[in-house]
């Protein structure tokens, strides 16, 4: 399963519930880029070779965790070339992608959950409003199948409703 949105929008929120219900690994970009940093792996790299690296990490341990029968979440912003592929490696190992895209439509909403948050990622920054606004140019939104939940909606709500989109979700190897 892929959570997929603009930061603030509620994917990590969503994807730890689901993981936490599931017994499923989460595994979340920023954290992985949050224990490299004070390692000095990022330093002097541009975007191209930091967004390789980033998603370079997170497809290995999807893919560990294929290899091993089990299923994974993914919490990270994704495009379609990214979402096409990754449904391709679980299609090799024969599970199915999941993609759940994290909206929110009300942009008072989204700025005040952005700026009242505080991640508290060992290692990383906290994440801007200038950032969401430039994130927002660079991933319009994927054109894949994927269920859509916004966060001016409870969360409550939103969590019943990815849960519904997955109930018949289930690994097919373990059954």
């Amino acid at each position: 399963m892929v959570f997929t949105g603009l930061p603030g929008t509620g994917k990590s929120t969503l994807a730890e519930e689901v993981g936490r219900r599931g017994g499923v690994p989460v595994f979340a970009g920023d954290w992985l880029m949050g224990a490299l940093k004070p390692h000095g792996v990022l330093a002097g790299l541009g975007r191209p070779e930091f967004l390789a690296m980033y998603y370079g990490l997170l497809e290995t341990l999807v893919r560990r965790q294929l290899m091993l029968g089990q299923s994974a979440i993914v919490d990270c912003l994704v495009d379609d070339a990214t979402v096409a592929g990754w449904a391709q490696l679980a299609a090799e190992y024969g599970g199915q992608l999941r993609v759940i895209e994290c909206v929110c439509t009300d942009l008072e909403v989204h700025r005040r959950r952005l700026e009242g948050r505080r991640r508290g990622i060992p290692g990383w920054h906290e994440v801007s409003w200038d950032h969401v606004e430039r994130m927002r140019i660079e991933y319009p939104g994927i054109g894949s199948e994927h269920l859509r939940v916004d966060a001016s909606e409870p969360v409550e709500g939103n969590l019943s409703r990815v849960l519904g989109w997955i109930g018949g979700w289930k690994d097919q190897r373990r059954q």
